[in-house]
């Protein structure tokens, strides 16, 4: 059977489930029944990759549920229908995801609702709208966290810290990053990440460019895990902050290459110590010129 062939078996079961509807049924039986042929059809539109006619079909689905007064259906409906529109329309991806998270928080059903707000979440960062992205992870994180999954939670954190420092909010992305240490210095399995944590905490004080600022870091970050002092971590947070200090621009570079070729500096940190080293570069420029005065 060819994909036009699904297509029309999905056209058949899509307008017997419409002429259910436009009759009348016991109890709201019509859209139990018209739900099953909706389903049906969404099935075949799915194998004939008719992803927008599979999409208005699982919304006719979801109303067919909220008639019935099932919202737990009608989300798990607006979620697949989700799931067809990432194929051709993002945007109304994540709508959809937004009508399925409210009828969870609805139904109390918190962990599918901080689910599917990180799944918008994703959407909006593939599309660069990093203030929406960061919107729906910090409602995801919420959520877990309410639901007591702290793992979960802090992933979807450590994402919402690195969206923060590339719109520039680098306080509140290295906020993020120290309680996220804070919680993981306690966890025997999470333990041995804190250290790449603080370092993330610290590249995003660098960004803030205030020396009295990252040296009260430095007291917060030996507090939380005692042994970062002399980490390689702690090293280059050091040496990057004596090249601040300093105006040393090639003391900068060199700091960074030489932890880039033990561990390999990701693009996130990459294009956050750029930033770091431009400030520093308008700074060696400015007193230059001052020199020449």
């Amino acid at each position: 059977m060819g994909e036009g062939d699904h297509e029309a078996h999905g056209d058949d079961m899509e307008r017997k489930a419409d002429k259910k509807l436009s009759g009348w049924g016991l109890f709201g039986s019509q859209y139990d029944a018209a739900a099953d042929l909706y389903y049906g059809a969404a099935t075949f539109f799915k194998l004939a990759k008719s992803w927008s006619r599979a999409a208005s079909v699982y919304t006719k689905i979801a109303n067919c549920h909220l008639k019935l007064d099932s919202k737990d259906e009608a989300a798990s409906a607006y979620a697949d229908a989700a799931n067809c529109y990432k194929k051709f329309s993002p945007h109304e991806a994540a709508r959809a995801l937004d009508q399925a998270v409210v009828l969870f928080l609805e139904v109390r059903r918190l962990a599918m609702a901080a689910r599917y707000c990180r799944d918008a979440g994703v959407i909006y960062q593939q599309e660069k709208d990093l203030v929406m992205a960061s919107d729906y992870l910090e409602r995801a994180a919420d959520l877990f966290d309410d639901e007591g999954q702290t793992c979960q939670s802090n992933v979807i954190k450590h994402e919402i810290a690195e969206i923060a420092a590339q719109l520039g909010r680098y306080p509140k992305a290295a906020e993020i990053f120290e309680e996220i240490a804070r919680q993981s210095i306690k966890s025997k399995l999470l333990k041995y990440s804190v250290r790449a944590v603080l370092l993330n905490a610290g590249i995003c004080q660098l960004c803030i460019a205030d020396g009295v600022a990252m040296q009260k870091s430095f007291a917060r970050y030996q507090e939380i895990d005692p042994t970062f002092w002399g980490t390689r971590e702690h090293k280059l947070l050091a040496d990057l902050a004596a090249s601040m200090d300093y105006g040393d621009v090639a003391r900068f570079t060199d700091a960074v290459r030489e932890f880039d070729v033990v561990t390999r500096v990701d693009p996130w940190r990459t294009i956050l110590l750029l930033r770091a080293k431009d400030e520093l570069e308008k700074q060696e420029n400015d007193d230059d010129e001052d020199d020449l005065t």
